[in-house]
């Protein structure tokens, strides 16, 4: 079986100043692909220990991908590395200064000499383009590996990996493990459930099915052969068990009510408390919905209506309407004020008003609960766009009290 690793680099990422979405992205895309991983590490800004991680992994793998360290600052030391562990030396590539020199001119700018240091590559090494920065990517044989040596920008080496790559691994190595991954998202069911109602499911051979929790969302992944005859009715079979807990089929919640509401062309109206702009910023991230957004109101604590403490479901009810009326718009969402952690959500349609009052059953950081509560007026408008019951069945969460009615 092909071994294929990766090797990560920088201070900065060792150490967790960022998180390294690059080795993540590439592991699942690999695996995908029929290139899964077999070792990953990481490496600091150390010349030594680098080109000794690039030496061992060269002589206990097929393929490795290098990530990052091809900047030009003193602390970008990976092609160094490389040089050492294949023991060759450096050599300005020529071809790259032109490349690099011919980036600034179109920027209007003079290339920083500094910037040659990017064009300085171990010996015999193969120039992999990078049409989007001025660090190029290479690759070369060491011992018994292919090493492919790429930017740490994520654009950059995604580009890469796209372009250069995979076309090379797809050529060169026979590939017959490459897995499609179906994609199922759910709300309010917790991992434990949803595995135990799936027991009942037979899988035919080869295929998998996996979980991803990242709150306030389990994903349910079916990896199968690529366009396998029986997976449309596994999948469906799946569906059933998840039920309408289900809120978004190879595509998350955000982009499955973009759909909806597109097909339908309405407008949306949103006033928040509790959750500071949070569900109209996770709404600007989906371009379809920004522009739908007819307005938002972020309501500060001298703004909670005065029968809020008495009256919650009513009161969040009144937010929604007044800013679905105010606008003209065909949806009104809102998201109540925080009480010992009891808050409303409501929805208001040309079709009727659903509002309900919750409590979280378990203990959650103040992002993460305002990001459940933005997720659960959300999914009240994806079940009412689906024609669906507006209240769903959660189990982190607690229901105090609901009221709603159909015009």
């Amino acid at each position: 079986m092909l071994k294929v690793a990766m090797i990560s680099t920088g201070e900065e990422v060792l150490h967790g100043d960022i998180t390294d979405t690059n080795a993540a992205w590439m592991s699942s895309l690999f695996f995908q692909r029929g290139f899964p991983l077999s070792r990953r590490t990481t490496v600091g800004d150390q010349l030594d220990v680098l080109a000794k991680e690039i030496e061992h992994c060269s002589l206990t793998a097929d393929v490795v991908i290098v990530n990052g360290g091809l900047g030009p600052t003193t602390d970008d030391l990976t092609a160094q590395a490389a040089a050492i562990a294949a023991d060759v030396g450096l050599e300005l590539v020529d071809e790259w200064v032109v490349a690099m020199e011919d980036k600034y001119t179109r920027l209007g700018r003079v290339m920083p000499e500094t910037n040659l240091k990017q064009a300085m590559l171990p010996e015999g090494a193969e120039v992999l383009d990078n049409p989007i920065g001025t660090a190029c990517g290479f690759a070369m044989r060491i011992n018994r590996a292919w090493v492919f040596f790429t930017p740490g920008v994520p654009s950059e080496f995604k580009k890469m990996t796209h372009e250069q790559i995979l076309p090379r691994l797809d050529k060169n190595y026979t590939n017959d493990s490459a897995r499609e991954c179906i994609r199922l998202y759910t709300f309010g069911l917790s991992e434990s459930g949803i595995g135990q109602s799936l027991q009942s499911i037979r899988l035919p051979a080869g295929f998998e099915i996996g979980y991803r929790s990242e709150i306030p969302f389990i994903e349910v992944k079916v990896f199968c052969p690529p366009g396998h005859l029986q997976a449309p009715a596994l999948v469906e079979a799946i569906a059933d068990q998840l039920g309408d807990n289900l809120v978004g089929y190879n595509q998350p919640l955000l982009k499955a009510v973009s759909q909806l509401i597109a097909d339908k062309g309405y407008s949306l109206a949103i006033a928040e408390h509790f959750t500071g702009g949070f569900l109209t910023s996770w709404l600007y991230d989906d371009e379809y919905l920004a522009g739908c957004v007819a307005q938002s109101w972020i309501l500060g604590n001298g703004s909670v209506p005065e029968d809020h403490d008495k009256a919650p479901v009513e009161a969040t009810l009144s937010m929604a309407q007044i800013a679905r009326d105010k606008n003209q718009a065909d949806i009104g969402l809102a998201i109540g004020a925080e009480q010992d952690g009891r808050v409303a959500v409501a929805l208001v349609t040309q079709e009727g008003v659903w509002s309900q009052h919750v409590s979280t059953k378990r203990r959650y950081g103040s992002r993460d609960y305002r990001y459940v509560l933005a997720t659960l007026g959300l999914d009240m408008l994806r079940r009412w766009l689906e024609g669906k019951p507006v209240f769903g069945h959660s189990e982190s969460l607690q229901c105090i009290a609901q009221a709603g009615s159909k015009e």
